[in-house]
């Protein structure tokens, strides 16, 4: 999938003027950062002290916590298929493994985005149908190669591998890594 049919929700959200445009991602990054350290709550405040602005043009870019949050997600998610861009030149099965790997980050930050994130909005409906859309080659590409289980889908292994990432009762980091491994393994032939 091309990346411009990919992005195009999230460029039409980003101003074209460079000086807004780069208020723009200095507030896309710092709610990134606020996001994961605070969770949904994070202060609107905080993210634009800490971008450098001041809230008035967060509110302007952001009209609401959803505006900002909705955005975050759409990068999370470009970012995710831009992944799968770029492993697809790797072996099969390295290919969706790497795939699989970003895709477990992707997991970890969708957690702390979705909190606050009105689930009626179809920004989610877009981001699942791209997400599915960026690993399905991959999957399919690694099943011709006889590397995965043949009767499975790029729906059966998110599926998969979303559960177990999200997984919150884990003793230590090497043991979330190693069920993970146990479960992307198990579609492996």
């Amino acid at each position: 999938m091309p990346v411009a049919e990919r992005v195009s929700a999230l460029d039409e959200r980003r101003p074209k003027r460079a000086d807004a445009a780069r208020n723009f991602d200095a507030l896309v990054a710092a709610g990134r950062e606020a996001f994961a350290e605070d969770g949904s709550s994070a202060s609107l405040e905080d993210i634009a002290r800490r971008a450098g602005v001041g809230i008035g043009t967060l509110y302007r870019n952001f009209p609401t916590r959803d505006d900002l949050i909705e955005t975050l997600y759409l990068g999370e998610v470009d970012a995710l298929a831009q992944a799968a861009d770029e492993v697809s030149d790797l072996e099969p099965w390295e290919a969706l493994r790497a795939w699989l790997d970003r895709f477990v980050t992707y997991v970890g930050t969708k957690h702390a985005l979705l909190e606050g994130l009105n689930r009626r909005s179809s920004v989610l409906v877009e981001c699942r149908s791209i997400m599915l859309s960026a690993g399905e080659p991959l999957l399919v590409r690694a099943q011709e190669a006889g590397e995965v289980i043949p009767d499975i889908t790029i729906g059966d292994v998110v599926k998969l591998v979303s559960g177990v990432a999200a997984v919150a009762a884990f003793d230590d980091e090497a043991q979330r890594e190693r069920v993970l491994n146990l479960a992307i393994n198990a579609i492996r032939r």
